[in-house]
């Protein structure tokens, strides 16, 4: 059974069908906006419980596309399954890469595939569209918590004690969203609780701006968010936000051309010697079964996307989507603990060799399923082409089944300790100062040792190791595009892959497809938005 946030907080969000009073600046963004008279107006908030229920809002849009599920959606242009931040989220950062591959035609999604997306793709637009949503629901949220309207409602102290932490989880999840527009779309409009309710067409801010923003909002949370390993299971703490800063500070070159690297080792070894977060010394696959959140598994995971069977029925959001779209060929769906599966998601060959290498032969992390699969794949279409992923199972770490089989139960991993080992290790060989060749060594190796994955020297230990490292240890955690594009290998031919660029053995692309387009309805929207070059 999952933790009483989850029960209570999502339960009543569903049950109460709630929606956001947002302002019109959403409209701008193609946001759709429901029950406007009902939620977050002055008797919706007479009930002390009301402020729990909007964060619970704002953690399970992660997960969910609607209030009920893949039901009503919260945006316009795509159903409430496809719209779900960490579906858009899983479909940008894997699909455009070398560890995914879908085989579904819907709409322009194919594209996606091969890196030939136009400021027309509905799921790029989703995913802007998703992002700004998100950041609407915490700024209206913040907008009715501060410290004048909770004392005209007479809110006491104690409430208000847990009021504040509660905004500074709503700061960080806006932040969240910040990082994620700033990594795909660059330049992207700036809007926070101090802009006016009204119509107006919100001001694209350059990247460098972004950047400026997202750095200062999580610098300060650092005074407002508990202490880490104090919250509850599934709501961020003190970690978080050093764990995503260290996250912007790593790609800092990118975003703004200037180098962070000491910056981003120096918060990585805060994190892993003070948050009170753990390596896990369990099997890897704890990490991704049913019972990620008790099996042990839970001591490394800073920020989990929580999942819950009976909870959050979304048969299509989150990783019912990833689970099911994943199960194809000849796959017994019942040995995965799920209903069914899409035959829509494999990996590529490509990816699949870095298990091959001299360094990884028994990597058990490798996990692909291959009886019936061809590993290359000569029809994007046919599921079978190319080896399937196992990484996640709906069935707890001792075999036992999970809640449900046609809604999973695993919390996806969005920040977990192991990265931050990952992140140290890479800013150290791009010269950090407060890093530790010796120290980031023994990090690598204590991962690699937990997937009986032979140790490494080091010589060994390269910025060529570190990524395709990072894949095996990261793949299918939304993490690859910025990783490719921080090593120089996402676009481009330095790195190719089957069906990059849209051949079968893959080509060269585009040095700009490095960033997203801003989608076309958005511009159209807001005519003040500028589109990205090369688009």
């Amino acid at each position: 059974m999952k933790i009483s946030f989850k029960y209570i907080s999502y339960f009543f969000l569903f049950i109460l069908g709630l929606s956001m009073t947002l302002t019109s600046c959403t409209d701008d963004l193609n946001v759709t906006p429901k029950d406007d008279d009902e939620f977050l107006s002055e008797t919706f908030f007479q009930d002390p419980a009301s402020y729990k229920q909007v964060l619970a809002k704002l953690y399970a849009g992660l997960y969910v596309g609607g209030n009920d599920g893949d039901g009503s959606a919260d945006i316009a242009g795509l159903s409430g399954d496809f719209s779900s931040y960490l579906r858009l989220l899983f479909v940008t950062q894997e699909f455009t890469t070398d560890e995914a591959i879908i085989a579904w035609a819907d709409g322009t999604l194919p594209t996606l595939n091969a890196q030939t997306w136009s400021p027309a793709n509905e799921f790029l637009e989703g995913t802007f569209s998703r992002a700004f949503y998100h950041i609407s629901v915490a700024n209206e949220f913040l907008r009715q918590t501060t410290d004048e309207k909770l004392t005209a409602r007479g809110v006491d102290a104690t409430l208000k004690a847990e009021i504040a932490t509660f905004r500074a989880e709503a700061r960080f999840l806006r932040a969240f969203s910040y990082y994620n527009l700033m990594d795909l779309f660059g330049n992207v409009p700036i809007t926070t609780e101090n802009d006016p309710v009204g119509f107006f067409y919100p001001a694209q801010k350059s990247r460098a701006e972004v950047f400026a923003f997202v750095e200062s909002e999580l610098k300060d949370l650092d005074n407002s968010l508990v202490a880490s390993k104090t919250n509850e299971y599934g709501r961020v703490d003190k970690a978080a936000a050093k764990f995503l800063l260290a996250q912007v500070y790593l790609n800092a070159n990118v975003y703004v051309g200037t180098p962070k690297f000491n910056e981003a080792a120096a918060l990585c070894k805060d994190i892993i010697d003070n948050s009170g977060y753990t390596f896990a010394n369990v099997p890897y696959a704890y990490l991704f079964s049913a019972d990620n959140n008790r099996n042990g598994a839970q001591s490394e995971v800073i920020f989990p996307i929580v999942s819950d069977g009976n909870a959050i029925r979304a048969t299509g959001a989150g990783m019912s989507f990833i689970m099911h779209a994943s199960i194809g060929g000849s796959m017994d769906a019942a040995s995965r603990g799920m209903d069914g599966g899409w035959q829509g998601i494999r990996t590529r060959r490509e990816f699949v060799n870095l298990f091959s290498d001299e360094t990884a032969t028994a990597d058990k992390r490798g996990t692909f399923y291959t009886a019936g699969q061809a590993k290359d794949i000569a029809n994007v279409g046919t599921f079978t082409d190319g080896y399937a992923v196992t990484k996640y199972i709906n069935k707890n770490a001792d075999g036992s089944a999970a809640q449900r089989n046609d809604i999973p139960d695993i919390d996806f991993p969005m920040f977990r300790l192991t990265d931050a080992y990952l992140m140290y290790a890479e800013a150290t060989l791009r010269g950090a100062t407060t890093g530790n060749i010796t120290t980031a060594l023994g990090y690598i190796n204590q991962i690699r040792d937990r997937a009986d994955a032979a140790p490494i020297n080091t010589g060994q230990l390269t910025l060529d190791f570190i990524l395709d490292e990072r894949g095996r240890e990261l793949f299918w955690e939304c993490h690859r595009r910025t990783d490719l594009i921080r090593f120089g290998k996402f676009t481009g031919g330095s790195k190719i892959w089957q069906w990059k660029g849209g051949s079968v053995n893959g080509s060269a692309t585009e040095s700009y497809r490095d960033l997203m387009p801003i989608p076309a309805r958005n511009i159209q929207a807001n005519p003040t938005l500028k589109q990205n070059p090369g688009y």
